[in-house]
């Protein structure tokens, strides 16, 4: 969206959820943090992106019978893939070449999608069971999105801490 234009049409942020402004600015002018809200927002972006990943790899993998470790390598690599192509479609669709689009999907998904991916990983490597519990048990589905909630939990405060200070999803938002 062309935020320029956007503004000079006489609308303002207030009601656009998508241009919520990151940042807040303190009595010295200094940029002070992301809202909640904003952090939030990105973390449940990255977490659909990982989660169509893992579930994919997880399902693909368990109904293949590959052992945990093979699984799980499927599991991440697509969380990555999936995490990094929800973004590069949204920048790609705003106008954005290629090699630019990448760039900004690196930069505003890594850390967030490597914090999710380890967090919901090591959760469901702790439960008792789940490496070894097929697509039909509910342990599988129980771990696996229990994983999401805890890795969504953990995840937002480093967004939060990330898009204040211009980094991460911060560099997105230029492109909604």
């Amino acid at each position: 969206m062309d935020h320029a234009a956007h503004h000079a049409s006489g609308h303002t942020d207030a009601g656009h959820d998508h241009v919520e402004r990151a940042d807040r600015i303190d009595r010295g002018g200094r940029a002070s943090g992301a809202s909640w809200v904003t952090a939030a927002k990105a973390t449940l972006h990255c977490l659909t992106g990982c989660a169509v990943g893992e579930i994919l790899g997880m399902a693909v993998g368990t109904a293949l019978l590959w052992g945990n470790v093979p699984t799980m390598v499927l599991a991440i690599v697509l969380a990555f893939v999936f995490g990094y192509s929800f973004t590069l479609f949204a920048v790609r669709r705003a106008g954005l070449g290629l090699k630019a689009a990448v760039k900004v999907a690196l930069a505003a998904d890594t850390v967030s999608i490597a914090v999710m991916e380890l967090v919901d990983n090591g959760i469901i490597a702790l439960v008792p069971g789940a490496l070894d519990a097929h697509l039909s048990e509910g342990l599988f589905w129980a771990s696996l999105l229990g994983g999401f909630v805890v890795a969504f939990l953990v995840t937002t405060p480093v967004n939060k801490w990330l898009i204040g200070r211009g980094r991460g999803h911060a560099v997105v938002h230029a492109y909604h």
